[in-house]
This record gives C-alpha cells, sequence and structure tokens, in this order.
C-alpha cells in the first residue's frame, strides 16, 4: 500500500498532508472510528442472557475518573471509593463454594522427588510454602476436562509452558497463589483455565448477582487480551464476561453486567465506579485475579485494589500475578492472601529476560533524534521488524512521532491523552504492521501486548531499572530474540549503577563510558522507502511501490 495516501497522510515530500487519512476525516482514523479500527465497546455481548440485575452499594460516583491507561491513577484518585459501603462477612452463614478441583495424574504422583527437582531446575522454577504440588509435564497431565483441554490443543501449543506446568496444579488445588514470572510467559492461560473449572463447579447466576471470577489488571490494553483468552476457552461453557474499564462511555458495560457475566475483566478505577453507582457487585466472587500487580502498585491503584478486596468475601481464591516480587507486593500478598504458595519462574533478583540484547549508548540530549533515525534505518532495512520506541513525557512522544513522520516514518503514538478509538486503531495499526513503528510513553509499556515486537527503543530513559525491565520486556517473548537500545545522558547519571548491575547480570556488554558514570554518578536523515524498499533519498514523493 502506497504511503501517500489514505492511511497515512502523506510523507514531507509529497502525497498530500492528511485528505482523509490519519489527520481526520474519512479512510483511515476518521474522527471516532469512522472506517479505521473503531474500537471502544464494552466487552464480549455473544453470550449475554439471562435475567434483570438489582445491584447494591453506595451512591453514585460521576464519570470515570483519570483517564490515562487503566483509568488513571496516583492522587487524582485517592478519593474513588470512598462512596463504597463496607461489608461484614460471617463466614458462617455465606453460602458455601467449591474451589479444590486437582486430582493429581498417576503418571506425576509417581515421579521422584528427583525427577521433580530436575524438571524444575531445567525450567529455572522456584517454589516456596507447604504442600506445593508437584509440576505437571503434558497438557493432559493437568486434569482439565476436555471442554478446556480440547480448546488448548486445537491452538496448538506443544507444551506447557514453565509458569503453566507449575502453576496450574497449584490454582486448582484452590490454595491462594503468587506467581512471579516474566510478561509473555504464559501466565495469563495459567489463571483463566483453573478459572473457567470454577465457574463450572459454582451455581448458575441468579438475577442481580455479581461476577463469580474478577480479574484485576492494570490497563485497559491488558484487560482486552485477557477478554480474548476468556472468550476463546470459555466458549464451549457459554460464559459470559465483560471488559470494564475507562475512557469509553460505560452504557455498554453496564448494560453487559446488568445481564449478568460470570467473569469481569476490570482495571480498578471504572470497577470501584460501577460498584459505587450500584451496577454491580462482588458478593459472587470466589475467584480473585490480581494480574501485574507491580505494575498497578507501580500506577498509583493501591488505596482502590485495597477498597477493592474489602468488597470481596474473605475466603475466596486468590491468584496474584506480577513480573517482580518488590517490598510494595509483597505486603498486598501478606494482608490479603491466606496461607499461599508461591511459583517464581527465574532469578527473584530483579533482572532482565536474558534473550534480548540490550544496547546502552551514552549519548548528549541533542545527539538522541540523529541517532534514533541512524538506529531506525538500520532496523527498518527488514520489513518485519516492528520497534516500540518509549518517551518520559506525552509531549516527547507526539514531538518524535511528528518528527518520524515529516521524516517519512511510518509511525505512529499512543499515550494517556488520546482516545480510546483513536488507541484500539494505533493498537492495531502496529499490529498488522501497517505501522510497524509506535511511539509510547510509560504508561503503556506493561499494557501494550503485542507479538513479534523485534525491538525496544529507549529514546529517554526510564525513573528506575525496574521500569527498564518492564519496558524492554516488550521483546524477546514467547522464546523469541529481541533487542532493546537505549539512549543513556548524563541526566540519567544516578540511575547508572542499577543499569550497569542488570547489564551485567544478563552479561551485556557494556560501553566504557556508563561504567565511568557509575563512579561519580551514583546509584536525520534517511527513511524515504523510495522503490519499494525502505531507504530512498530525501525528497521522494511518498512511498512508491513498497508496501508502505
Amino acid at each position: 500500500m502506497s504511503y501517500g495516501g489514505g492511511s497515512y497522510g502523506g510523507g514531507r515530500g509529497g502525497g498530500g498532508g492528511g485528505g482523509g487519512g490519519y489527520s481526520g476525516g474519512g479512510g483511515g482514523y476518521g474522527g471516532g472510528g469512522g472506517g479505521g479500527y473503531g474500537g471502544g465497546g464494552g466487552g464480549v455481548n455473544g453470550y449475554s442472557g439471562g435475567g434483570g440485575y438489582s445491584g447494591g452499594g453506595g451512591g453514585g460516583y460521576g464519570g470515570g475518573r483519570g483517564g490515562g491507561f487503566g483509568g488513571g491513577g496516583g492522587d487524582r484518585m485517592s478519593n474513588l471509593g470512598d462512596g463504597l459501603q463496607k461489608q461484614s462477612w460471617d463466614i458462617d452463614t455465606m453460602p458455601k463454594f467449591e474451589k479444590s478441583f486437582y486430582k493429581e495424574d498417576p503418571q506425576v504422583t509417581n515421579r521422584s522427588d528427583a525427577d521433580v527437582a530436575k524438571f524444575r531446575a531445567l525450567h529455572n522454577i522456584a517454589i516456596t510454602g507447604t504442600n506445593v504440588p508437584k509440576p505437571v509435564e503434558t497438557f493432559d497431565e493437568a486434569g482439565f476436562p476436555a471442554y478446556v483441554i480440547n480448546e488448548v490443543k486445537a491452538q496448538g501449543f506443544p507444551a506447557p509452558t514453565a509458569i503453566q506446568s507449575q502453576g496450574w496444579p497449584m490454582a486448582l488445588s484452590g490454595r491462594d497463589v503468587v506467581g512471579i514470572a516474566e510478561t509473555g510467559s504464559g501466565k495469563t492461560l495459567t489463571y483463566c483455565l483453573p478459572a473457567i473449572v470454577h465457574i463450572n463447579a459454582q451455581p448458575l447466576l441468579a438475577p442481580g448477582d455479581g461476577p463469580i471470577v474478577l480479574v484485576l489488571a492494570p490497563t485497559r490494553e491488558l484487560a482486552v487480551q485477557i477478554q480474548q483468552e476468556i472468550t476463546k476457552f470459555g466458549k464451549s461453557s457459554r460464559i459470559r464476561n465483560t471488559c470494564v474499564y475507562g475512557g469509553v462511555p460505560k452504557g455498554g458495560q453496564i448494560r453487559d453486567l446488568a445481564k449478568g457475566v460470570e467473569v469481569c475483566i476490570a482495571t480498578p478505577g471504572r470497577l470501584i465506579d460501577m460498584l459505587e453507582s450500584g451496577k454491580t457487585n462482588l458478593r459472587r466472587v470466589t475467584y480473585l485475579v490480581l494480574d501485574e500487580a507491580d505494575r498497578m502498585l507501580d500506577m498509583g491503584f493501591e488505596p482502590q485494589i485495597r477498597k477493592i478486596l474489602g468488597q470481596i468475601r474473605p475466603d475466596k481464591q486468590t491468584c496474584m500475578w506480577s513480573a517482580t516480587w518488590p517490598k510494595e507486593v509483597r505486603a498486598l500478598a501478606s494482608d490479603y492472601l491466606n496461607d499461599f504458595i508461591q511459583v517464581n519462574i527465574g532469578s527473584l533478583e530483579l533482572s532482565a529476560n536474558h534473550r534480548i540484547t540490550q544496547i546502552v549508548e551514552v549519548v548528549s540530549e541533542f545527539e538522541k533524534r540523529d541517532k534514533m533515525t541512524k538506529h531506525l534505518e538500520k532496523i527498518m532495512e527488514n520489513k518485519e521488524n516492528k520497534i516500540l520506541i518509549f518517551t518520559g513525557t506525552k509531549r516527547v512522544a507526539d514531538d518524535i512521532t511528528r518528527f518520524l513522520r515529516q521524516d517519512g516514518w511510518p509511525a505512529l503514538s499512543i499515550h494517556g491523552d488520546k482516545q480510546q478509538n483513536e488507541r484500539d486503531w494505533v493498537l492495531n495499526e502496529f499490529k498488522t504492521g501497517k505501522s510497524p513503528i509506535m511511539v509510547a510513553t510509560d504508561v503503556a509499556s506493561r499494557g501494550i501486548d503485542v507479538r513479534n515486537i523485534t525491538h525496544v527503543f529507549n529514546y529517554d530513559y526510564p525513573n528506575n531499572s525496574e521500569d527498564y525491565i518492564h519496558r524492554i520486556g516488550r521483546t524477546g517473548r514467547a522464546g523469541q530474540m529481541g533487542t532493546a537500545i537505549t539512549l543513556f545522558t548524563t541526566d540519567n547519571q544516578k540511575q547508572a549503577r542499577d543499569l550497569v548491575n542488570v547489564l551485567t547480570e544478563a552479561k551485556q556488554q557494556i560501553d566504557p563510558r556508563l561504567i565511568e558514570m557509575t563512579r561519580y554518578g551514583g546509584g536525520g536523515g534517511g527513511g524515504r522507502y523510495g522503490g519499494g524498499g525502505y531507504r530512498g533519498g530525501r525528497g521522494g514523493g511518498g512511498r512508491g511501490g513498497g508496501r508502505w
């Protein structure tokens, strides 16, 4: 497709600057999703059905607070949830529910402790807690019902991932579980499949009932990805779900909740809004998932999470998933999880995925754009490559995107100030490779789930090495190799020592100037792809003949 026409709105030398393209109007992303991706919407309605709804609790709350990814965060939301009614729970009088479903396969039972230890060592599985079940080595050993396992096999997965091997028996046993694993390790299925088994063992929803399974996620993008998995694997059981997040109209989400859903995937801000306005309740929740708990706390959601947990019966089963295990996540687990068992994939120390090649260049601020374009020219020689560029602020994200597009690069940006349907459209353009360069702010770094991102480029270094690891974890997923390129300036000097530690642990080459910084600091051109390729001359019109 030619880059100069409808979808992008033209490069600097030709094409037409926005007739119906990205900059508004008809073809590509036309204000509010005409033609482009369209986005928005609330949840999956395919299985909706069932009676009316009378909800409980609290006075209304005006509108979805916050914006940004996941509906906001931090101080702006500190009073969110103050209108929730305090729940009192009497375990003796509450309806009983079933949460233990695991029956160990004879082949698993027959494995010696030495065999189990060898398997765990081979897959970097570490466990803590009492009576942790043995890992399973095949899908059949997990003991899922046929309606679940058939769908798994239909996806063509060869064997469970490490987190699934150990996590499935843990979750199916009904115990509270903490799982620490890198993004892209298969953790979504680790809690989704036991959730489906759990739902099918509970009484059917009655009119007015809230969900049985609640999944809390930090961002709407991650929430939608989780919903896709639940929809796929819950279809045969006619399990209904909805996705509740801010930044879009509430009507569709409210209708889904009113009809009754067994699963609610939600960001904390919008869920509290729904609870305070009586659109749903959490009295039926007996299986709770906190996904990417570390990121939710990073984004300032801890007060909201604690308020939500106060609305759920204390004997529920809780599964908490996190890429890291900082003290804030440990505190949340010790406050709300009962006698939990823990599985960790890889080191508990802060470490980067070893399949990612990390390149850190020490540069001055004014060199950054030139360095970026030089890297892009090389990276985009391969048209299959996808690159995610991180900036420190929304303003820089927009500036960089404008600069790249003026120079002829197929770049789009995604951050919290953009409307939801525009974000959905941008994400789809990136996923499909129509726009293989996406510029994002930090708040998007954990919510973007796009397969086959080959490169992460840190235009601005983040505030700490934990965020650096979150960012570069967008590449090198599902067993693939990846590359992370980082521009590091003297302004980042106080982060130098932590970064050197991360690079050293991952056995990466280190710029001597970066090492020098630890002693003092503590802690373009190109790119017209004329003639069918990427590397053309500077003034050519649009994208001759190639896929752009």
